[in-house]
């Protein structure tokens, strides 16, 4: 029977003999965040803008990005692919606010672009669930488009 095995040293430098590489862009310079991250930064800023207004409406109202919406539609969205979806509260989980990213990114012709239409989004489904008009909800709603 044989002994106990020791535990393997760690390795400080992989079997070329370098050590260990750092990250490939510097966290300075703008393309160190994924698209991911700026695109959440972005429906973050757009819902700091509302929550300023609509706090109290908007209280426990979760806002969440996926990257692509589900497979089977709804009814009402037959007509193309959601850029987002609201969900009302059910059986004790809050309202939630759903911005499919790839969709969005898919539509924007540039990052100035982006960030409107992630506001606008972001705007009509707060309107949705509500009740009221996106102009009512964010006065700037659709200019420039």
């Amino acid at each position: 029977m044989p002994g106990p095995v020791a535990p393997q040293p760690v390795r400080r430098r992989d079997r070329r003999g370098r050590g260990p590489r750092g990250p490939l862009m510097p966290a300075t310079l703008p393309a160190y965040r994924t698209r991911a991250e700026r695109f959440d930064d972005l429906v973050l800023d757009a819902v700091e803008l509302l929550e300023r207004r609509w706090s109290r409406q908007l209280d426990g109202t979760e806002f969440a990005v996926e990257d692509v919406p589900p497979s089977d539609p709804a009814p009402w969205e037959h007509g193309g692919v959601p850029l987002g979806r609201y969900f009302p509260a059910d059986a004790g989980l809050p309202a939630r606010i759903v911005l499919y990213r790839r969709p969005v990114e898919a539509r924007a012709t540039d990052p100035h672009d982006l960030a409107e239409l992630v506001r606008d989004v972001v705007v009509e489904q707060v309107a949705h669930m509500l009740g009221r008009s996106p102009e009512d909800i964010d006065p700037e709603y659709g200019d420039g488009r």
